[in-house]
């Protein structure tokens, strides 16, 4: 039987990075390229992600003989419209997994700043004292001037964020930790689905939260050999 080899769709490409881009991710780097568990300890590091009930935005590779493309025993399943999804928010420091929130309909300036009042602000306040740093990306929610005025008034500190790095940011690895922790665990509805996404988040080992840190030397320094274009993280 002859094989056609693997069939899937063509892998997504990474997001071209401007000039300015480059040169800014690479001063960020050089900037923190020697900064230690120290210098990152109080530091917040936060994030929005989807996940699917059923299934994953992922490739599915499949090997099948030639000529039986459309035969059902190579057909993935499906469900029609992707079956749904669950958007969240989250949040961890160096010492502990922060709060899962679920994001129900869409997320603007007002539903974030709800969630960085509600929740990140007491949970932060509660487990990392007053003197912690936050961290988000230069999504147009986070840095509107409605949230910038937010955390004037709240003197929360900022980590400065170089634009098009999500390679440097290590909670989009902790999204993958909790993808895979809920492989093949199907989910009947959006309720389900959150109760397994937080029940894992919450399950995540303090191993895992360290070894993602121990790696920003190693971010920084792949964003200088890159000379600013993304990188394998």
């Amino acid at each position: 039987m002859q094989l056609a080899g693997l069939h899937g769709r063509r892998p997504v490409k990474k997001p071209l990075v401007s000039l300015k881009n480059r040169k800014a991710r690479v001063e960020w780097a050089k900037q923190h390229l020697s900064w230690g568990p120290r210098e990152w300890a109080n530091h917040i590091w936060s994030d929005e992600s989807k996940f699917n009930l059923f299934g994953t935005d992922g490739i599915q590779w499949i090997r099948r003989p030639i000529g039986s493309r459309y035969a059902p025993q190579y057909q993935c399943p499906t469900v029609k419209h992707g079956g749904g999804s669950v958007m969240v928010w989250g949040c961890f420091p160096d010492t502990s997994m922060g709060p899962l929130k679920r994001i129900v309909g869409t997320i603007d300036r007002y539903v974030y700043e709800d969630i960085l009042e509600n929740t990140m602000r007491p949970w932060a306040r509660s487990n990392s004292g007053r003197s912690w740093v936050f961290q988000q990306d230069n999504d147009p929610k986070h840095t509107s001037g409605h949230v910038a005025n937010w955390f004037r008034r709240r003197r929360v500190d900022l980590l400065e964020w170089p634009s098009q790095s999500p390679d440097l940011k290590p909670i989009v690895h902790m999204w993958e930790e909790l993808e895979r922790r809920l492989k093949g665990v199907r989910a009947s509805n959006a309720n389900q689905k959150f109760a397994q996404l937080e029940a894992a988040w919450k399950s995540i080992p303090m191993t895992v939260v360290q070894t993602l840190l121990d790696s920003m030397p190693r971010r920084c320094q792949a964003v200088i050999d890159a000379k600013g274009y993304p990188t394998k993280y």
